[in-house]
């Protein structure tokens, strides 16, 4: 047995402002957007994340996740370039002793949003 993938599926009461943050902001495609069930699935470049409005299962008064998401990339500058103005940021573009060069945001529902890249793969 072996697992072939994640999608890490959060809860929001804005799923359509979600959706547009995503992919307005960080490009992202979205890939299934169900009103009706309050279910949307984003994609980019083989990272996939789904979303849902709250439902009778899951108590919601707002969103909360003690962690991050951490994202890859194969240039933070650009990236960096392209998010630097925008208003909620955790911390800015920084190179860490572990080896990264990293920043982080918040999305439009509080999530923290980290983006990185290898020091070793800097241009």
């Amino acid at each position: 047995m072996s697992f072939t993938g994640l999608s890490p599926m959060f809860t929001t009461d804005k799923l359509v402002e979600t959706i547009e943050f995503y992919t307005q902001l960080l490009g992202f495609t979205c890939e299934s957007y169900e009103e009706e069930w309050g279910w949307a699935s984003l994609q980019k470049d083989g990272v996939h994340i789904m979303f849902n409005t709250p439902n009778a299962h899951l108590p919601f008064e707002k969103p909360h996740w003690t962690g991050s998401l951490y994202f890859y990339t194969n240039n933070i500058q650009e990236l960096w370039s392209k998010l630097e103005s925008y208003p909620n940021i955790c911390y800015p573009l920084e190179a860490f002793d572990y080896g990264m060069r990293e920043f982080a945001i918040y999305d439009n529902n509080g999530y923290l949003l980290k983006f990185g890249q290898t020091l070793d793969a800097q241009p």
